[in-house]
């Protein structure tokens, strides 16, 4: 198999584990705590983000750990911008949709992962 395969594979792992954290401090928060599924979005989105980011550094991209400024730019750009397009996505799958705050997030993630894959690999990837 070809690295990129490898990579790509690994990626989706570290990415089903992220949406894990994700969606268990996205339900924890509305459910038990009563925060705004918005709200909620936006902590669980960067928890996973910050869980995503150091298993892509250890696991997923090879050489990950020689990054540079520009690098790590891109990489809390790109993640800012993924924010942004999760609570627009949330928004749009709950409000105008009318889907569960929860079956949104998994709408959400999907066209958001595309993005991040992209913009993560140009981020931390010297290859």
């Amino acid at each position: 198999m070809s690295e990129r395969f490898l990579e790509i594979v690994r990626f989706c792992v570290v990415g089903g584990l992220s949406l894990l954290v994700d969606c268990a401090i996205l339900f924890g928060l509305t459910e038990f705590f009563g925060v705004h599924y918005l709200y909620s979005a936006a902590v669980s989105f960067t928890a996973s983000v910050i869980f995503n980011y150091w298993l892509c550094v250890a696991y997923v991209f090879k050489n990950a750990r020689k990054q540079t400024a520009r690098q790590a730019t891109i990489f809390i750009g790109s993640s800012i911008i993924g924010l942004g397009l999760n609570q627009l996505c949330m928004w749009f799958f709950v409000e105008i949709i009318l889907l569960h705050y929860m079956l949104a997030k998994i709408f959400a993630t999907a066209i958001v992962t595309i993005w991040n894959y992209i913009m993560k690999r140009k981020a931390i990837s010297t290859n």
